[in-house]
């Protein structure tokens, strides 16, 4: 398959002002638009489809779940704590952690606080 030059339109300018994204926004604006339901995309929700996409293929290539061909929370969260692109997701996929743990590391903080008052 030969590919043809062409002169960048408004959607490369967009995917090149936002680094890190390895999907080409027209092909996804293109995947969006063969749904009989899609009529218009909206700038922001094409960009955060991408990006959600983006972080997808991430999570399942660097994570666990390639071997069983899956994608856990897991692997999302991971992603979101190493890749400074997705770092601004850690407050919303933070890593799972056991309610024994947590209660632990509060106790720990509050004896630390009181510790820290006297």
């Amino acid at each position: 398959m030969k590919m043809s030059k062409r002169s960048p339109d408004k959607d490369d300018r967009t995917a090149a002002s936002t680094k890190n994204i390895s999907l080409p926004i027209s092909r996804v604006r293109l995947i969006m638009k063969s749904s009989p339901d899609v009529c218009n995309i909206n700038q922001d929700a094409l960009f955060l489809t991408t990006k959600a996409t983006h972080l997808a293929l991430c999570s399942f290539n660097h994570g666990l779940g390639k071997e069983s061909n899956s994608l856990s929370y897991s692997d999302l969260a991971n992603t979101a704590e190493e890749t400074e692109t997705f770092h601004f997701l850690t407050d919303i996929l933070p890593k799972k952690i056991l309610a024994r743990d947590y209660l632990k590391s509060l106790e720990e903080m509050q004896q630390e606080e009181e510790a820290a008052d006297f």
